[in-house]
């Protein structure tokens, strides 16, 4: 469990909260926006009505106390770059913003954002591969050029072993996991048969994806 400062509870960073929620953690939410605080209340640890652009209130949080701030201020770039910049000012350990342009990307970076989240460019990377590929039912980008794909098995595949295949030497990907009926199984070994039941989680450079699933 991890305390997370969150700024900014516009659309974007009400869905972080509920997830945030959702995986236990202690949250502390911020808008200037009394009505949105208000809503947050059930699905926040505790949230406060305030000016994040303004130094006093921040450092009245306690900035250095919390493992993560996260900033998803939209429509103000203005507002997301100097909250940005006060909190690695104050003291926080990781600071993550959110970016609605390349050139708000850079910004962030270079005043105090040690991340930055692009939540309408990496849905668009996401939905251009997902919908244009008939075997890919899921898609997470690990760095330019790595991603790992949940895919189903191809049908040349059906019924033969991991080993068999000799995936990893051929196409230089790696099987990291099967899953069926939503339940994932890490232990996949050479002699895992592959069924038209399950569907494949891979690790991979893209290129090489592309060529053995016909991305």
């Amino acid at each position: 469990m991890k305390n997370i400062l969150l700024i900014g509870l516009g659309r974007f960073g009400r869905h972080i909260a509920l997830q945030l929620n959702k995986l236990g953690h202690e949250v502390m939410a911020v808008d200037i926006n009394e009505e949105r605080v208000n809503e947050s209340l059930t699905i926040v640890t505790n949230a406060q009505i305030g000016d994040s652009t303004n130094t006093e209130f921040l450092r009245s949080l306690g900035i250095g106390n919390f493992d993560v701030c996260i900033v998803t201020i939209g429509g103000n770039f203005q507002n997301s770059l100097e909250t940005t910049s006060l909190l690695k000012e104050l003291g926080a350990k990781l600071v993550v913003s959110r970016a609605e342009r390349d050139v708000q990307e850079k910004f962030l970076l270079r005043n105090g954002a040690d991340e930055v989240i692009y939540p309408e460019k990496q849905v668009a990377n996401w939905a251009a591969i997902r919908y244009t590929a008939d075997h890919i039912r899921d898609y997470i980008e690990v760095d330019e050029g790595h991603a790992i794909f949940e895919v189903e098995v191809p049908e040349g595949w059906i019924g033969k072993t991991v080993g068999e295949l000799d995936i990893r030497r051929k196409y230089s990907i790696n099987i990291m996991a099967t899953k069926e009926n939503g339940k994932i199984n890490m232990a996949v070994s050479p002699e895992t048969v592959l069924t038209d039941k399950i569907t494949l989680l891979v690790l991979g450079a893209y290129k090489e994806l592309q060529k053995c699933f016909r991305i």
